[in-house]
């Protein structure tokens, strides 16, 4: 079986975000694998049974706790999401993923604080820390260019 890439479902068009929106990205290296069909796009917070759009969420520093501006514990559906991202990534054989920087779910070494001032720190979210514990190397939309080199030594 051909290894896969499992891609934030937001990057690619998909109208996933918590604002209802996305942050698709035009870029060729994108549109490449999407054609050769080696995209696996998924959204962890949906998959987590959270509605879109939902309300704002983040990860409360130094936890695992995620909660949403309103203060709401929504800590269960981003675990439940991080587990099913898991599942299908194994069942797809995912071997590298492009995730959405700074998500509560997706963000990786830097997301914001559970304030909802703006403050980012070095932590990576739910979801990412879930893949790259199991092996899965993560890369941000912002770093495309390692990915792509990634995915040539893979291939």
């Amino acid at each position: 079986m051909k290894p896969k890439i499992l891609i934030s479902a937001c990057l690619i068009g998909e109208n996933v975000k918590y604002d209802g929106g996305n942050n698709a990205l035009h870029v060729k290296i994108l549109e490449q694998w999407k054609e050769e069909g080696v995209l696996v796009p998924l959204c962890p917070e949906v998959l987590g049974g959270l509605s879109v759009p939902r309300p704002a969420c983040e990860v409360i520093e130094g936890t695992n706790r995620v909660v949403c501006k309103s203060g709401e514990d929504v800590s269960v559906a981003f675990a439940k999401g991080a587990k099913e991202s898991l599942r299908i990534a194994q069942e797809e054989g995912v071997c590298m993923a492009i995730l959405k920087a700074r998500s509560p779910s997706c963000g990786k070494n830097i997301i914001y604080d559970g304030t909802f001032t703006s403050t980012r720190v070095n932590d990576s979210g739910i979801t990412c820390k879930l893949l790259q514990e199991s092996g899965i190397f993560v890369f941000s939309e912002e770093e495309l260019a390692l990915a792509e080199a990634f995915w040539k030594q893979k291939g």
